[in-house]
């Protein structure tokens, strides 16, 4: 049964990226005419880090996952070093007005993004080991919670709101799996809508992407005019669509839609069939992920898959949410749609920790 699981699972993700990389192209390639003078230069790029991401799926497939409970102390203070380092000017380089790169020639490498993985990891065994104990708010909890706030405090420094936020969220899914009373969740929300609220004040282009969000025309050539773009993108889609290549808003009207809003030309060009293929696959890749969760009988190994399997769907849904306008603007990627390297190579690593994890016996 876990054979016939992990092959689903490595099929959907294949096709979900070679789906990611085609739509890349169809999202980019007039930018990439315009700025570059080569239509294929983003999707060359991506294609470079899906065969890299195969490679590291296949190889994370083969290592044993009990490497990680051994090291995670180790990977949690690499990741923590990495974090800091790219804050430091001169070592971390400057993109849309967000520190949070180290810059190799025109590639970059996000350490956020690999801290996703870096805390589940560490979490999995802090809940494996103190799981007697995590009934107790003081003893058990409030541990933990202090090394993620420590995170989401130094990824807030660069800052890179989003990826902070998807953090956050996994990791207290990945909390509440462990037997927490539900109470003391609905506490903690509360705590941290306060600080989100403080967060958005202290910072004026956050206050704008929220009033941008309420009434994207009060500013609809600044800070609103992304979304306004994105569903201009939408509204037209149809049952099937422009049809591909068709998309009318990545001829200079949504702002780099290979990126954060490659779902709007998704629906642009392929309509209400798009949108359904891809929440399909999502879908799918979470079901499974939850089905070897579920059979693991190794409790580091159960926690691991329940991390990684959230991470990804709620990474996509903060995304999809954005996109239709049911959320503010927060920066987030599509996993493994979106154009990005270093999204692309956490998502399918999280896949190939998750197979090796379905053959533990």
């Amino acid at each position: 049964m876990n054979k016939n699981t992990s092959r689903a699972l490595i099929i959907t993700t294949i096709i979900m990226a070679v789906f990611g990389l085609i739509m890349i192209y169809s999202a980019s390639f007039v930018w990439a005419e315009y700025k570059f003078n080569n239509p294929y230069k983003f999707v060359m790029m991506q294609g470079i880090f899906f065969f890299l991401g195969l490679f590291i799926m296949y190889i994370l497939s083969k290592v044993d996952y009990h490497i990680y409970y051994k090291y995670a102390n180790l990977i949690l203070i690499i990741c923590a070093v990495l974090l800091i380092l790219v804050l430091i000017p001169g070592i971390g380089s400057v993109r849309n007005g967000s520190r949070s790169w180290f810059g190799i020639g025109s590639l970059g490498i996000q350490p956020s993004e690999f801290a996703k993985i870096g805390l589940i990891i560490y979490v999995s065994k802090y809940l494996t080991n103190n799981k007697r104990v995590m009934n107790s708010i003081v003893k058990g909890v409030l541990p933990i919670l202090g090394v993620i706030g420590f995170f989401f405090l130094i990824i807030m420094l660069e800052p890179d709101f989003g990826t902070a936020m998807v953090i956050v969220l996994t990791l207290v899914v990945l909390i509440f799996t462990s037997g927490v009373q539900i109470s003391f969740f609905v506490k903690i929300g509360l705590v941290g809508l306060l600080g989100i609220v403080g967060i958005i004040i202290a910072a004026p282009y956050r206050m704008k992407r929220i009033v941008s969000f309420i009434n994207p025309w009060s500013d609809p050539l600044g800070s609103g005019y992304q979304i306004l773009q994105s569903l201009y993108a939408i509204g037209p889609g149809g049952l099937l669509g422009q049809g591909f290549l068709k998309s009318r808003q990545k001829y200079f009207y949504l702002p780099e839609p290979q990126t954060d809003f490659i779902f709007s030309i998704i629906s642009e060009e392929l309509g209400f069939l798009g949108v359904l293929i891809v929440t399909s696959l999502f879908f799918l890749i979470f079901y499974l992920g939850l089905s070897i969760a579920l059979k693991c009988k190794d409790t580091f190994g159960k926690f691991l898959a329940f991390g990684l399997s959230f991470g990804l769907i709620i990474q996509a849904t903060l995304n999809l949410m954005v996109v239709v306008g049911l959320i503010p603007v927060t920066g987030v990627t599509l996993p493994f749609l979106s154009y990005g390297g270093s999204s692309l190579l956490v998502s399918m690593a999280s896949i190939g920790i998750i197979l090796s994890i379905s053959k533990n016996k």
